[in-house]
């Protein structure tokens, strides 16, 4: 069983039904210097290509900044951040602002091989929802994974006409799960898989490597899963690699079958300006499908961002492909970037102590 400062990453549904337990309402004080230092900024010409975290001045959030950290390492690894009025703003000052949040709480990373550190999430429906005839989804219901990154932020500029629920649960309590039940699938998950780069990987990298769905170090827990990605490279390069066993096929519909099990989720539906931050290592995140505006201008609309933490935990070896820095609040993650921007510099040389 899940035990130590992983304990409280093992939740169930019934467990999250306190919204208190998941949920942080800014207060006007919060609000109210958050849009001072939005238009400081604007007033001088920083952009989001330029602000710098001592740019934007908000002591009343840093003061909230160890809660959230504390909430997302140690505590239920989910945060919702609500009460921003997205009304006010415009699109572009929405991404300076979700950016400049970023930057005191962590440190972002490149979301994409061009680098991008908020990137736009248009049609997040569609590509969170595989669909039965997806060949690198052949798994019933949503297609639950993690990203490659520490942390994953998400804001909502504009909600959906209707569904778009974000589904959520604990990796942790489905792998104690698995324990009781299938120990003999519970090995196969901690040995390595290959997943795809999907296009992603480094200079002179293979287009797949190894990882297992679960490791453990240093008595922390991280789990990485993707189904759709481990299919892609079995598939993709299946003159290169050898094709998924049984026991493997098995076990990972078992990780899939237990994250769409309503016992094991927490939904939540979004409302424009509010920030969900996840810990990859102990959440699975998916969304529903949903219904949009015909209305270009109403059509659902959504930032995301990867962090690196300050107290982010170690990592196993078996990490080292995707995250290629172990220790406890490296700045690592991302996706390589051959064309690394001089602003990517800066923001890790930063991020290396995670000044506060």
């Amino acid at each position: 069983m899940t035990k130590g400062s992983d304990a409280l990453a093992n939740w169930k549904a019934a467990d999250m039904v306190d919204y208190r337990q998941w949920m942080i309402e800014l207060d006007r004080d919060q609000v109210d210097e958050i849009d001072r230092a939005l238009h400081a900024v604007l007033d001088v010409g920083i952009t989001i290509e330029t602000v710098a975290r001592d740019d934007f001045v908000i002591p009343a959030f840093d003061a909230l900044v160890p809660t959230i950290l504390e909430r997302l390492e140690n505590g239920r690894g989910v945060v919702m951040l609500r009460g921003l009025p997205a009304e006010r703003y415009s699109k572009v000052q929405l991404r300076l602002v979700f950016c400049a949040l970023g930057l005191h709480l962590g440190t972002p990373i490149p979301k994409s091989r061009t680098g991008d550190l908020v990137v736009d999430h248009r049609k997040l429906g569609d590509d969170a929802i595989r669909h039965p005839q997806d060949r690198h989804h052949p798994y019933p219901g949503l297609n639950f994974r993690t990203d490659s990154a520490d942390v994953v932020a998400s804001m909502v500029t504009r909600a959906a006409k209707c569904g778009g629920l974000s589904v959520v649960c604990s990796s942790p309590a489905i792998r104690d799960l698995i324990a009781s039940i299938r120990p003999d699938l519970l090995d196969m998950l901690y040995r390595p898989f290959w997943w795809s780069w999907k296009g992603q990987q480094g200079a002179d990298e293979q287009p797949y490597y190894e990882q297992p769905i679960y490791t453990e170090h240093e008595g922390r827990f991280s789990s990485r899963i993707d189904l759709s990605v481990i299919s892609a490279a079995y598939e993709e390069f299946a003159e290169a690699l050898p094709p998924l066993g049984p026991r493997q096929i098995e076990a990972l519909m078992l990780v899939n079958t237990l994250a769409n099990d309503a016992r094991f989720q927490l939904s939540m539906m979004f409302e424009p300006g509010d920030i969900q931050l996840l810990n990859n290592h102990v959440v699975y995140h998916a969304q529903t499908q949903f219904e949009d505006y015909c209305e270009e201008a109403r059509k659902h609309h959504q930032f995301r961002m990867w962090l690196s933490v300050p107290n982010s935990r170690p990592l196993s070896p078996l990490m080292l492909p995707i995250y290629r820095e172990l220790q406890g609040g490296a700045v690592r993650g991302g996706f390589p970037s051959p064309s690394r921007s001089p602003r990517l510099d800066v923001l890790r040389s930063l991020g290396q102590q995670h000044e506060r």
